[in-house]
């Protein structure tokens, strides 16, 4: 572990004193800047500002406690409600809906009360890879109009443990 993820440990705390609201990862992997992902939908932010990550694991989990919202019939995708109002919005790679659910594992339902970490979606990566554009993960708030501000992270994270985002409403 290197300086900068020991800074970036120590910072990353779920209270956080200033007030924000943190998004931790729902999959582990590289972060990646929104506008870098091959898809103009989300690189122009069209659906709302967020971050994206290159997966490296097998699952996408839950970045904060709140309600699932939807969930895709295909399985690559979903919403989740956080606690204090947030909306977010997790999206497995660019044009993944064409699989029609090959290579995704629905483990939670919609409506469901889940708390940060807990399983949503699994995937098969190494299928995925080989099938898709790409399988960048854009994670975006699809409610900006209720954020004044969001601060975004860099680096490898792990799921449920790093955060994302800093997100100030």
């Amino acid at each position: 572990m290197g300086l900068f993820d020991k800074l970036k440990k120590m910072v990353s705390d779920d209270t956080n004193d200033t007030g924000g609201i943190d998004i931790f990862a729902p999959l582990s992997g590289e972060l990646v800047a929104i506008e870098d992902v091959p898809d103009v939908v989300f690189a122009e932010k069209i659906v709302g500002d967020g971050i994206a990550i290159k997966p490296s694991g097998n699952k996408m989990v839950a970045p904060c406690d709140g309600t699932i919202g939807k969930i895709f019939e295909t399985n690559h995708a979903f919403s989740i409600e956080s606690d204090s109002g947030l909306e977010l919005f997790v999206h497995f790679g660019i044009d993944t809906v064409e699989l029609k659910g090959e290579g995704f594992t629905r483990i939670a339902q919609e409506g469901q009360q889940v708390k940060k970490g807990d399983t949503i979606i699994e995937f098969d990566l190494a299928l995925l890879e080989a099938k898709t554009k790409s399988t960048l993960t854009p994670v975006v708030i699809s409610n900006m109009d209720e954020v004044k501000q969001v601060s975004k992270l860099t680096g490898a994270v792990t799921l449920a443990e790093d955060v994302i985002m800093r997100v100030k409403k």
